[in-house]
């Protein structure tokens, strides 16, 4: 009776950590895409937190370089990263694994990962604009829960009247905001902006 084949390391979930100026950012990648880019939380926390999302273990790799060479979607996800901490959008649209993810938060993630380099809405527009109108804090709560820090630009929708809103992620957040905000060369409170 043959022997089952083991699973290739490239389709286990593997996670990736890479530095930025907010500290370390830990990066989830399964076959079907990037599952997570986070910070402020351990490696470990991260891969058992998403690993429970996902229903499967997540592998911390001891630094990027133990990323075979065909993970691309690691290799990937690191260069997406590197590339948004370094002022400049990813250049390609990364897949993305949606699974353990609502079906609400999901279109609130879809809809904001529409916004440009630059471009800046409220709340209650982008409510407006995934078909939710009067859903403003819902959204916010939805971008508060954005598993795709940096590749899902959340920290792009400000309140109606222009002020910073809300970020999750720790108690430096709103600063974090501020500065993903003025690598694209906006500043907060945002002028004109009305809702």
């Amino acid at each position: 009776m043959p022997r089952p084949n083991p699973r290739s390391p490239a389709s286990a979930a593997r996670l990736a950590t890479a530095p930025s100026p907010w500290g370390p950012v830990h990066i989830v990648a399964t076959q079907r895409g990037i599952a997570a880019v986070e910070r402020d939380l351990s490696a470990g926390a991260v891969a058992a937190r998403v690993g429970q999302r996902l229903g499967e273990r997540v592998e911390i790799l001891a630094d990027a370089g133990t990323a075979p060479g065909d993970d691309q979607v690691i290799v990937h996800g690191l260069r997406a990263v590197a590339a948004v901490v370094g002022g400049q959008e990813p250049l390609t649209a990364l897949p993305l694994d949606w699974r353990g993810i609502s079906a609400w938060d999901r279109r609130v993630l879809e809809g904001a990962r529409t916004l440009q380099r630059g471009e800046i809405t409220s709340y209650g527009r982008l409510a407006r604009r995934i078909g939710a109108p009067g859903a403003a804090r819902a959204v916010g709560s939805a971008l508060g829960r954005n598993p795709f820090w940096l590749l899902i630009p959340c920290h792009r929708v400000v309140a109606g009247d222009g002020s910073i809103g809300g970020y999750g992620g720790g108690p430096d957040a709103l600063d974090v905001k501020r500065d993903l905000l003025a690598l694209e060369g906006i500043a907060v409170p945002v002028v004109g902006l009305v809702d």
